[in-house]
């Protein structure tokens, strides 16, 4: 078969989108994420929520928030979310904000990166060690975790839209506190805020591409698998996933990168106050990926 131009240039720009890696770079990556909203996907990811009584009474109550960001086309980012800005207790979820001030510390030459902190990073992320992360917030100190999120740079937190990502107490007995202003949280979030995260981390505008880079490095491939790495686990073994969640009582949450084949490349955050949470979060994942591929 004779190869024309045009075929040439398809198979290239099919080469180029395949071998895409992390971080990405977007055409349009000015445009804030908030900003991004598809209203074709926003009609679709509501009629899966009514579809379920049970998805749809918590959402109805604000016991659910769920955001997910479409990755697989860099020139089409679409966005959607169902109480995006409703903030939630999230428990461990918000490791990721610890994550971020320390990154932003080590480049600032305000904390020393010395192998002690690379491992408590790391097991802070990866298996949510409550040591490990105290440890780090201790060495941080609430101030400058706050600083960071509030930052004009990334408004991870943002009293205007609802509040968002937060930690202000240790996760471990003892300790001062320094909880949010809006709802007197400890440890928060909302699922536009996180979605916000993950958006910012896959460009690598977090601290500097470098350290974007290491952050993905930490929270790829998690020790926990439950929640959305359970069903993944089974439907895409072969997919990169960057990940945290978090579970105290009846408040389940979880938020994940997932790097896959051009049609399996997106983010998504649910945040769930419910006994049966960590189940529903399962059973978000196939009907999400059906929303995005069709």
């Amino acid at each position: 078969m004779k190869k024309t131009p045009l075929f040439v240039s398809m198979l290239l720009f099919c080469q180029l989108l395949l071998a895409q890696d992390l971080p990405l770079s977007i055409p349009n990556h000015t445009i804030p994420l908030r900003q991004l909203i598809d209203s074709t996907l926003q009609n679709k990811l509501t009629i899966i929520i009514n579809k379920n009584p049970k998805w749809k009474k918590l959402v109805d109550s604000k016991k659910m928030a769920l955001g997910i960001v479409d990755l697989s086309d860099v020139n089409n980012i679409r966005f959607a979310g169902i109480n995006g800005n409703n903030m939630m207790y999230a428990a461990s979820l918000p490791k990721i904000a610890v994550l971020l001030a320390a990154m932003d510390a080590i480049e600032k030459g305000e904390m020393i990166e010395t192998s002690e902190i690379k491992k408590d990073m790391k097991l802070m992320i990866s298996k949510s060690d409550n040591q490990a992360t105290t440890r780090m917030i201790d060495r941080l100190g609430y101030d400058k975790i706050e600083a960071v999120l509030t930052s004009d740079r990334y408004n991870l937190y943002d009293e205007e839209l609802g509040g968002g990502l937060w930690v202000g107490k240790r996760y471990g007995s003892g300790g001062g506190t320094n909880r949010e202003p809006l709802k007197n949280l400890s440890h928060a979030a909302t699922t536009t805020q996180v979605c916000r995260f993950y958006y910012l981390l896959a460009q690598g505008k977090l601290v500097t591409e470098k350290r974007s880079q290491q952050m993905l490095d930490i929270m790829e491939d998690p020790a926990l698998h439950h929640k959305f790495v359970n069903t993944l686990d089974k439907i895409a073994p072969n997919a990169r996933l960057f990940r945290k969640s978090g579970s105290w009582r009846t408040y389940h949450s979880d938020s994940i990168l997932v790097w896959g084949k051009p049609s399996r490349r997106y983010i998504l955050v649910a945040l769930i106050n419910d006994k049966n949470g960590e189940q529903i979060i399962r059973n978000l994942v196939k009907p999400i990926e059906n929303t995005l591929r069709n």
